[in-house]
């Protein structure tokens, strides 16, 4: 993308220049975990990744990205092979130390454009803490979020969010690489008392995601495409795209 300024692909005189016009930093949060039989388990890094890059585009000359976080809060993962999850407090002093660096060179307001849920929680303790401590603006958002109405027009499956008819179509959109097409499967899912803490219920709690799914992973991806994926994506980044530019 030649136009947007991608720190990691940036000397150092290219990023004072662009200091010249940046307002805001865009940092890429996702996770390493498991994302069934079809996904790779870099999924939620490379997501966030990619939209950064293209919001980072559409804010030209005004946002900076940063380097990726690419692992995150996962422990109801830990229990299939590969997943590696941080603690809360881990995430935390990433961003906080990323933030004081950033801030040190003039940015004062940051954006976490996030792909996994389980960061959500901690990205509220650090807007809290971090907002405060270091005198910044920071903002989080899920990646597509915000275009949950075209998700309720397009995706069929009533339970969905990981490695489903949404996400999979979203990341042949944005990173088809990350994909087996060739294994695509429905979420295996069993009963438990996973449907009693799930949003909605009248509590909420910890569970491992096996409780939920054998497989690791829910909706039906075999569901899923690339024109899909494009309306969710798009619609999502031109609502950020807006959003950000009120805050800045």
């Amino acid at each position: 993308m030649s136009n947007a300024y991608i720190l990691t692909q940036m000397t150092w005189p290219e990023v004072e220049a662009a200091l010249k016009t940046v307002k805001i930093a865009i940092i890429p949060l996702g996770a390493h975990e498991q994302h069934g039989p079809h996904m790779v388990e870099s999924c939620d890094a490379v997501l966030a990744e990619e939209m950064g890059k293209r919001l980072t585009a559409r804010l030209y000359p005004e946002a900076l990205l940063t380097p990726t976080i690419n692992m995150g809060v996962s422990p109801h993962h830990l229990h299939f092979p590969g997943t590696i999850s941080l603690e809360p407090t881990t995430v935390i002093a990433i961003l906080r130390d990323m933030i004081k660096s950033l801030k040190s060179q003039g940015i004062e307001k940051f954006l976490v454009i996030n792909s996994h849920g389980g960061n959500q929680a901690t990205l509220g303790v650090a807007a809290d803490t971090l907002t405060a401590e270091l005198g910044v603006s920071l903002f989080y958002a899920k990646t597509t979020a915000s275009a949950k109405d075209v998700m309720d027009r397009r995706i069929v499956s009533k339970l969905y969010g990981h490695s489903c008819d949404r996400e999979v179509s979203e990341a042949m959109y944005l990173a088809p690489h990350l994909v087996r097409e060739d294994k695509l499967e429905k979420g295996d899912i069993q009963e438990g008392r996973w449907k009693k803490l799930r949003p909605g219920s009248p509590l909420q709690g910890f569970y491992y995601y096996e409780e939920m799914t054998r497989n690791g992973c829910i909706g039906d991806a075999t569901k899923a495409s690339r024109d899909i994926g494009e309306e969710i994506v798009e619609t999502a980044l031109e609502r950020l795209t807006q959003a950000v530019r009120d805050m800045i």
